[in-house]
């Protein structure tokens, strides 16, 4: 199991973290997705790694950013 987390940028309400969320949990071998809005951490758990680019891709796709876009 992995675990990795990043910072995103824009989001200001429960919507926000739903969305974030929905994307990210269809990103294959995803297997949870945590989200804090106060801080913007996002934690995502994995069968094993997972490409940081499909994370980025799928935070943008829900409409917000990665801090330092990895």
């Amino acid at each position: 199991m992995s675990t990795v987390a990043y910072t995103v940028k824009g989001m200001t309400c429960g919507h926000c973290v739903s969305s974030v969320k929905e994307e990210v949990g269809e990103v294959a071998g995803v297997t949870s997705v945590e989200v804090d809005l106060g801080s913007g951490l996002l934690t995502v758990n994995s069968e094993g790694p997972v490409d940081p680019a499909e994370i980025v891709a799928a935070v943008k796709e829900a409409g917000y950013e990665v801090a330092g876009d990895r």
